[in-house]
């Protein structure tokens, strides 16, 4: 028997590689000559760079940067087969770095993407992979772009040296002379599960603001700085990618990459896909098992579940989700290859019971699952 475990994070609980190694230690529990794969996923956001240095040839790579707030911190970037850098925006501008009580949207930057992007440049890379999700910034990614040698001047035609939004009303030129030359021979990749556009109802500032603290007299205020902005953008780049698929992912930072790196977008789990294998690894197995740490409507619009049913349905294998919750209309995701989904929870409990006890909960289930699997027969 041939089980592929493919799980993304429990975000605040257990990593995908952990929550792997718990299914597969609950499937050998019931099913000891099983063959089990672990392929630990990810849609762009944390955990995309070890989900694919596990699969790979690769180096992983420590860097000086600074998070959101401009604090220093080192945060970790693979090289992939010696020609591909992947990097997440998360681990130098992420939410979850950030005290609940420290976070501030108007103060945020993706400055600390930037000096992660150049320090790659400095290896002999064809092919940059930016994973875009866990943003604490809502900054259009001007913070990004500075590090990469783009300026910006004020009325008085005074250099700013401050990349939050609090400047972006105050930004009236952009000079892209000293952008990196380095990126214009290599193909940048975002992989997002977001395909918002800038500005709007369904923009970054309107959608993902209120979940980094923004109140609602913020996002409107950030709202119209970033219209402001993308027709500035507009004036100098000579095109206009505020309303491209993925424009809003990560505050704005999609429409930086693809304004002034000419980047182009990939599902997330399609870049993890790739590296590791995962279609072949579903093409010869008897069954699946996937999970996050919520299951709801959500999981449809490109999150790890929605990308693996597809793979399965393909392949005509049963895959069955694990989830920390499992919430309404769920059931959609049985038209795209779902065959079952199913809470860890062995009863009422807190959340915070719930994360403690995550592992061993995972572990629980999958035994529980296996002799199920294993009593059909």
């Amino acid at each position: 028997m041939i089980i592929v475990v493919a799980p993304d994070s429990f975000k605040e609980s257990l990593s995908a590689s952990e929550v792997a190694l718990a299914i597969r230690q609950g499937i050998l529990d019931a099913a000891p000559t099983a063959t089990v794969f672990c392929i630990p996923m990810a849609d762009g956001g944390e955990g995309t760079v070890n989900a694919i240095a596990q699969s790979t040839n690769s180096q992983l790579i420590t860097s000086p940067t600074v998070n959101a707030l401009g604090s220093p911190i080192t945060a970790q970037w693979a090289l992939v087969n010696k020609d591909t850098a992947v990097i997440e925006m998360a681990s130098a501008a992420g939410l979850e770095q950030i005290p609940v009580q420290q976070r501030d949207i108007l103060a945020s930057s993706t400055h600390g993407v930037g000096l992660l992007i150049k320090e790659a440049l400095n290896y002999p890379i064809k092919r940059l992979i930016i994973g875009l999700g866990g943003s604490a910034t809502n900054d259009a990614g001007i913070g990004m772009v500075s590090a990469l040698g783009v300026r910006f001047y004020d009325a008085q035609q005074q250099l700013i040296t401050e990349y939050t939004p609090n400047i972006i009303p105050h930004i009236q030129q952009i000079d892209i002379t000293g952008l990196d030359p380095r990126l214009q021979h290599i193909e940048i990749i975002l992989a997002s599960d977001v395909n918002n556009p800038l500005c709007g109802p369904r923009g970054a500032s309107f959608v993902f603001g209120p979940q980094k603290g923004a109140s609602p007299a913020q996002v409107e205020q950030l709202d119209s700085w970033l219209q402001s902005y993308a027709q500035h953008c507009a004036d100098t780049l000579h095109r206009d990618c505020r309303d491209m698929p993925g424009a809003g992912a990560a505050g704005g930072l999609g429409f930086a990459a693809l304004a002034y790196l000419n980047a182009s977008f990939k599902p997330g789990i399609d870049v993890i896909a790739e590296y590791s294998q995962l279609e072949q690894h579903i093409r010869e197995a008897d069954l699946i098992i996937t999970g996050e740490g919520c299951i709801d409507e959500q999981t449809l619009h490109g999150k790890t579940i929605a990308g693996i049913a597809t793979l399965s349905q393909k392949y005509h294998k049963p895959l069955i989700a694990l989830g920390g919750a499992v919430r309404a209309n769920y059931q959609n995701l049985y038209q795209q290859g779902l065959t079952a989904a199913f809470s860890i929870s062995s009863g009422p409990l807190s959340l915070q019971e719930s994360m403690s006890q995550c592992a061993a909960l995972l572990r629980q289930k999958s035994h529980d699952l296996i002799r199920l699997w294993l009593a059909r027969v």
